[in-house]
């Protein structure tokens, strides 16, 4: 279920659960930040996600829509997603240099596609396949999506926000959220997470 290796090499990381750390502030800006919301709102919620991991493909299809509706759109929250890599770690990496191609405007519309299609791209056995037709979806050739895989400094880059993240907020396992820099653990659901919110925006 690997993909063609000859157009992705990716270094992958070990990952393993591990205790969680609190944080007392809010996570500092970091480069390759994908952003939604207002800058100006009194609550930052961060996730760490990989293109990769069933769960954060069930969070994104199934949680993240109430999150935007209730929270996001109308002004509360800052909301910043990182990308980490799980394993296959070619296809996390691949999926998320896709929706950088594709370009800021259309990130998450790309990582929406992605993470609802990921099931069945797993049971198609096709990953590079899967991913590719998501490419073309947004407009993209078979070539552009292959010169997007193989750009050194685009993979150089994600590979280094991943080592960063894992050094610097100790990010083990996906999804992994922060609120105003705050880890949350266990219960990730709209529910749990509003429950975060409200109780940081009354601090």
């Amino acid at each position: 279920m690997a993909l063609d290796r000859r157009a992705l090499i990716v270094s992958s990381l070990a990952l393993a659960a591990g205790p969680s750390l609190a944080r007392a502030a809010a996570l500092p800006p970091a480069e390759g930040d994908m952003v939604l919301g207002s800058p100006k709102a009194k609550v930052q919620v961060v996730e760490y996600a990989s293109a990769s991991c069933p769960h954060c493909a069930h969070w994104f299809t199934d949680e993240f829509p109430k999150l935007r509706k209730a929270f996001i759109d109308t002004g509360q929250v800052w909301f910043v997603f990182r990308e980490f890599l799980t394993q296959p770690a070619d296809f996390a990496a691949a999926g998320f240099l896709l929706a950088r191609r594709v370009g800021e405007a259309r990130y998450f519309e790309v990582m929406a596609a992605i993470f609802q299609k990921q099931a069945a791209i797993y049971e198609s056995n096709d990953l590079w396949g899967g991913l590719l037709a998501i490419a073309k979806s947004f407009g993209l050739t078979e070539d552009q999506f292959k010169a997007a895989l193989q750009d050194p400094k685009s993979l150089a880059a994600l590979n280094a926000r991943v080592e960063k993240a894992s050094a610097r907020d100790k990010v083990e396992v996906t999804p992994t959220f922060f609120v105003n820099g705050a880890r949350v653990t266990g219960d990730v659901s709209f529910e749990a997470l509003s429950a975060a919110i409200v109780k940081a925006t009354k601090a």
